[in-house]
């Protein structure tokens, strides 16, 4: 380019764009850093804490945050695929409470109507979020808000306005599977990592994931493309209750019991724990591991504050609050890196 073309062009208002190799360095940095950033903070804050506090390394004490996150995971994965969409989920902390109820009181008959009776039921929840979402039309938080206030109050007419607490039977197989142990952890440690890979796989995998993806990051153009945005819409949330529920069942096998107050403002730790592990809350990206490593370390931030001894279980919820408000503004900051060219 000549001196005046150059002149010309300064003179026209063009901005410089930057070197072709420094925006692609940056896009690289800002997929990786998105992608992975949560894994890099686990590790390191696992590391400062086993250094800090020699406790926080043993095996007993590890495996203990497995199975205190176990439960969470297991939500979380169903979140995963619905903030993929671009949608949310609020009721999974009541469905995962009612699951829970629901387990314990059917166990009296045995061990399968103990698991069938609350997926059935949560899977029911989910599946009418779904139809009304898609359907009607209507905006993902009110009715799955609707369906928290819903789900607690069924809850709620199940154990007599709270006053019952139905107790899972000795000698239950449902005990020995929240209960029992394998190289030292519990089972439920088991079905959390079993149906991680299997979202993995079916996020990545399928063809059911890529259209997650698509109606996520565009779901007009999803639509154009003939890609049954409805109906994965359906299934979407199908799955948030299924595994809600499960999640439940599994925590009153661990108890032996249902009990009516758990769950409240667990869907705030499972979108947290979702958007931590690098999922956008627009919609289009993310990964079930990224969420899983968003859920440990959750787990390590109680842990930690448990080690301490003397702080109050309100600091972990300004700790998690504060660590969530970073890294929403940094996956923002993160987005737009991506987008320069």
């Amino acid at each position: 380019m000549s001196a005046d073309t150059t002149a010309h062009v300064a003179a026209a208002g063009d901005t410089p764009q930057l070197p072709v190799s420094r925006v692609a360095g940056r896009e690289r940095f800002a997929v990786a850093a998105q992608r992975h950033g949560a894994l890099a903070v686990l590790l390191l804050g696992s590391a400062v804490a086993a250094m800090t506090f020699p406790p926080f390394a043993t095996a007993d004490n590890l495996a203990g945050i497995a199975i205190q996150s176990s439960t969470l995971m297991i939500v979380a994965v169903g979140m995963t695929f619905v903030i993929v969409t671009g949608g949310i989920d609020l009721s999974v902390g009541s469905v995962f409470a009612l699951g829970g109820v629901l387990a314990a009181w059917a166990s009296q008959w045995g061990v399968l109507p103990a698991v069938l009776l609350p997926l059935v039921v949560c899977g029911g929840i989910g599946l009418l979020n779904g139809l009304v979402i898609a359907y009607a039309g209507l905006a993902p938080f009110i009715v799955t808000l609707a369906s928290l206030l819903g789900a607690r109050g069924l809850l709620l007419a199940v154990t007599d306005e709270g006053a019952a607490t139905y107790l899972v039977p000795a000698g239950s197989v449902l005990l020995d599977l929240g209960r029992g142990t394998l190289f030292g952890l519990g089972w439920p440690v088991y079905v959390a990592v079993l149906l991680g890979v299997g979202g993995v796989l079916l996020l990545q995998r399928s063809r059911y994931g890529q259209a997650v993806f698509a109606i996520g990051g565009n779901e007009e153009a999803a639509a154009l493309m003939g890609l049954p945005v409805a109906r994965v819409k359906v299934a979407t949330y199908l799955i948030s209750g299924l595994l809600a529920g499960l999640a439940g069942v599994l925590n009153a096998a661990r108890l032996g019991s249902g009990v009516t107050i758990l769950g409240v403002g667990m869907e705030l730790d499972a979108i947290a724990a979702v958007v931590i592990g690098g999922t956008l809350l627009t919609g289009g990206a993310g990964s079930i591991g990224g969420t899983y490593c968003g859920v440990l370390l959750l787990g390590v931030i109680q842990n930690v504050i448990n080690q301490i001894g003397n702080l109050t279980s309100s600091v972990q919820s300004v700790v998690s609050g504060a660590f969530l408000a970073v890294v929403v503004v940094t996956q923002t900051y993160l987005s737009r890196a991506r987008r320069l060219r």
